[in-house]
């Protein structure tokens, strides 16, 4: 048991193993829960073939009625960014989809599309479509023809190609629709079975009825145990195109992304689910030139063009700091995906990280329901992160 301020947790039911030598990433694990936020978590590393890590634990309600099963599925939100950026791999590598072609050559009818604007320019958020002028409500979201409509005739915040403003929720939307002009099927159809399947990740964009049986629901920073300060939070400053691109519409984290029609959705910007060992088993793949485990989804070909450079240092208009990113994923900055430069993936609100490191071919997978806002960027990813490659010196 342990008293945190002048409340009282048990401690977690922690499950999993790790490898001979990685014994300290289970000690950081175990502190995430004890000293900071995680309610219920999983943590997976995979290197080469081989699961190195991978360990579950603590409960899937602030009530802690419900332990953290081996299962457990989570909204892992932009995450999920990583999930679409490898399906769309997966049609470039058909040859149904070109990242150097106009995309008015796929969707002409697209504004934003009318000058020279890329395939690769829009994935790596580079359109002017960070958000739509119109006020949204969340279920809006769940119709995607109204969507993809809205965002067609939306004036670009920018002039496409220009600069760079992180499209929080629309890139599902953008990249989920030239997935289906260019294959008839969803975005959620073709990472379920080209991507996910095959590797048996436990991973999805839009759930079954029968997988939403097992998922956590979220819960919001202002209901953890340890709270953010009010007063600092009250001073930040955001840019004027944050609030386009991440407030219209406020999504909440228990009353909005823990219900079904969430759950069911197809946005592959904000609405996946999984695993930690799913995201994972997707990272492994692609950090191993495609495979994983003997099992083929992409050539290391298309994972070179999938990450390469669209965006250097340059200022995100919507987040206000520099990001590196490919055609869909984020390229390592600053060392948040360890030392190597090759590494990439994408990290999600609230906490959920995703990455691979071909130089050292390494897979990481970590996801929770506990959402944290951080100020100085002491994340529990990145603690699990740094011990990662402390450990390996």
């Amino acid at each position: 048991m342990i008293i945190i301020g002048r409340m009282t947790y048990d401690l977690p039911p922690i499950q999993g193993r790790t490898a001979s030598g990685l014994e300290s990433i289970r000690d950081v694990f175990i502190a995430n829960f004890i000293e900071s936020v995680d309610v219920g978590a999983g943590l997976c590393i995979t290197h080469g073939d081989d699961i190195v890590v991978d360990l579950w634990g603590g409960h899937q309600d602030l009530a802690q009625s419900v332990p953290w099963c081996e299962d457990t599925l989570v909204n892992v939100y932009s995450t999920t960014k990583g999930f679409g950026a490898a399906a769309v791999a997966w049609a470039v590598e058909q040859g149904a989809l070109d990242y150097d072609a106009p995309v008015k050559a796929y969707w002409p009818v697209l504004r934003a599309a009318s000058g020279g604007l890329t395939v690769a320019q829009l994935l790596s958020h580079q359109g002017g479509l960070c958000g739509v002028s119109d006020t949204l409500t969340v279920e809006d979201l769940y119709d995607w023809e109204k969507m993809c409509a809205l965002l067609e005739r939306q004036e670009p915040f920018w002039s496409p190609g220009t600069a760079v403003g992180y499209h929080a929720i629309t890139w599902g939307y953008l990249a989920g629709n030239l997935i289906r002009i260019v294959t008839g099927r969803t975005m959620g159809d073709v990472f379920r079975t080209e991507i996910a399947a095959p590797l048996r990740a436990d991973c999805h964009i839009g759930l079954t009825e029968g997988e939403m049986t097992r998922v956590a629901p979220m819960i919001a920073a202002g209901r953890a145990r340890i709270l953010p300060d009010a007063g600092q939070l009250a001073a930040i400053e955001r840019p004027a195109l944050h609030s386009v691109a991440l407030d219209n519409p406020i999504i909440r984290p228990y009353g909005d992304a823990s219900s079904r029609p969430w759950q069911a959705a197809e946005i592959a910007a904000s609405n996946g689910h999984a695993t930690a060992r799913g995201v994972a088993g997707l990272y492994a793949a692609l950090a191993c030139g495609g495979v994983f485990q003997g099992v083929r989804v992409l050539k290391s070909a298309t994972i070179d063009a999938l990450t390469r450079e669209e965006v250097g240092e340059q200022d995100d208009l919507v987040l206000d700091r520099v990001l590196r990113r490919g055609r869909g994923v984020i390229l390592n900055t600053g060392g948040e995906y360890g030392p190597s430069a090759r590494a990439f993936g994408h990290a999600g609100a609230g906490g959920s990280l995703g990455f691979a490191d071909p130089e050292h071919g390494i897979a990481f997978g970590y996801v929770m329901n506990q959402m944290q806002t951080t100020l100085d960027g002491d994340t529990r990813a990145g603690r699990l992160v740094r011990a990662l490659y402390d450990t390996l010196g």
